[in-house]
């Protein structure tokens, strides 16, 4: 199936940002590109369908595009950044430029940020530190929407975890990321989008029964009722490990919002007018701290191999590592288009429609 470009996607999403949400031209960029980056990998619950969502949120006063991130406190190794609730890909940027310059000269960096909003595809900052060379690592919080084990009030965000570790080979690096969630908030609205049942195991209703109504789902995050939401990976108490996954995402909980002092996941888009209060964290390490980097890079391209090729399981005829997939969904989406679904095709139009586009 034939796509649309990857520059004429990108050329209509910078339209869309600047004339419908008012976005400055340095904002609108590097927003459109973590969108775009996000279905040319195949990740279409980041995509360019979120348009509305941040469009939503903009105008209940959750995101000020006109603001600008500022160093709260810098040392040699560290940094605390206010985001002032300005764009969250553009803060996400500005903190990871600042992050990689620090790590080159020190060694390594680590930043927490408040106050803040949605950044996109986490892996595209850990990735960004990656392709510098250095072992890159992004957590955030987000909008409550996740039980804690044996609890059935939503307080945790789908919190995802982001490390990328460089190899020998450029773009043969290990990209982990994931939601701490058995899945993303943004899958569910995949299937909302599409109108399709979602798989049992995802999520529970207010009284903890299983729930596959996607639609339904996605209510819930938007009301005050404060019961029912995502199972943590494990699902649902502790026989299979829910409890692991509630730990994880209680870590990036405090990592973000702990130690920046802002807002936790129940506590943010609480407040219309005063910013959504999305919090960070991010970190850098150079290699040769541990030696020679190209002996280690070379190490870790060798355990990468050794795992692809070791034996498979019956009627599986490839191994794969993190962020291969999409990084071979992208290679396919820049040589025949970006294919996206139906509802966001939808979606496009509806704007070229309006802005005359």
């Amino acid at each position: 199936m034939k796509g649309i470009s990857y520059d004429d996607l990108m050329s209509l999403t910078l339209d869309i940002l600047q004339q419908e949400l008012s976005y400055p031209k340095d904002k609108a960029e590097i927003t459109a590109w973590t969108l775009v980056e996000a279905d040319a990998r195949g990740v279409s619950s980041h995509g360019v369908a979120r348009l509305p969502a941040y469009q939503k949120q903009q105008e209940k006063g959750f995101v000020f595009p006109e603001n600008e991130p500022v160093v709260e406190l810098e040392t040699p190794v560290s940094l605390v950044i206010n985001g002032n609730s300005c764009v969250g890909p553009y803060i996400a940027d500005f903190t990871m430029q600042k992050i990689i310059e620090k790590t080159n000269q020190t060694g390594c960096c680590l930043a927490s940020v408040k106050d803040s909003n949605h950044y996109g595809m986490a892996g595209l900052w850990a990735e960004k530190a990656a392709l510098s060379g250095l072992v890159g690592m992004a957590f955030t919080n987000t909008l409550k929407c996740c039980l804690v084990t044996f609890g059935k009030e939503r307080m945790l965000g789908t919190n995802p975890i982001a490390m990328a570790i460089p190899s020998g080979e450029k773009h043969n690096m290990f990209l982990l990321d994931m939601a701490t969630p058995v899945v993303a908030n943004g899958k569910v609205q995949v299937y909302d989008r599409q109108t399709k049942p979602m798989p049992d195991g995802w999520c529970v209703d207010e009284n903890g029964s299983p729930l596959t109504d996607a639609t339904r789902m996605n209510q819930l995050t938007k009301t005050h009722v404060p019961m029912g939401g995502h199972l943590f990976l494990g699902g649902q108490g502790e026989i299979m490990g829910g409890h692991k996954g509630y730990g994880l995402g209680l870590l990036v909980e405090l990592l973000c919002s702990g130690l920046s002092l802002g807002r936790a996941s129940y506590s943010t888009f609480q407040n219309p007018g005063s910013g959504s209060g999305i919090c960070h964290f991010f970190g850098a390490f150079r290699l040769d701290l541990f030696g020679d980097a190209i002996s280690i890079k070379s190490h870790i391209s060798s355990i990468l191999n050794d795992i692809r090729k070791s034996a498979k399981e019956t009627g599986q005829n490839r191994i794969y590592i993190h962020g291969e997939k999409e990084r071979e969904f992208r290679e396919n989406s820049m040589k025949n288009g970006i294919v996206l679904d139906e509802a966001t095709e939808k979606l496009l139009d509806k704007y070229k429609k309006k802005l005359d586009i």
